[in-house]
């Protein structure tokens, strides 16, 4: 069978420039699997239990980061960097890169409206395979929480 191109086949350019903007003010959530919860409590040298009580909230029946009060701000930005950056969840490590950033030219297009390191001009030209293989990984990471809750 023939593999299907997508429509960034010739890769997408994206290079984040630590401006916070994605961990600020949203309306919504950073979901959690079991692995990104063991990750961040051993980061934070934790048990999952008082991880789970200090910082994160059930949304649906699943795990999601807390936000800060009022402000929207993930829990975990400080001076508009990630506090746990080598231990985020699976959710940051993949953004840009979810199904619905990626439907077509047009979500591409949206999604910069939020984010100034897509298509930013000093952004290197990220290949497809690369794109492709980061977008798996945030759906399994989501099939993973809706199986194992």
């Amino acid at each position: 069978m023939d593999k299907i191109e997508p429509w960034f086949k010739e890769g997408l350019k994206f290079k984040c420039t630590g401006c916070g903007k994605c961990c600020t003010g949203s309306d919504g959530y950073v979901f959690l699997s079991d692995l990104d919860v063991s990750n961040l409590s051993n980061k934070l040298a934790l048990s999952t239990e008082q991880f789970t009580k200090t910082y994160t909230r059930h949304v649906s029946g699943e795990y999601a980061l807390k936000d800060l009060p009022k402000s929207g701000d993930c829990i975990f930005l400080k001076d508009n960097q990630c506090s746990v950056y080598d231990s985020r969840p699976v959710q940051c490590r993949t953004f840009p890169w979810w199904v619905n950033n990626l439907r077509g030219p047009e979500e591409w297009k949206e999604a910069a409206t939020h984010c100034e390191g897509i298509n930013n001009p000093d952004a290197p030209l990220v290949p497809s395979t690369h794109i492709e293989e980061q977008c798996l990984s945030h759906l399994g990471n989501l099939l993973e929480d809706n199986f194992s809750n």
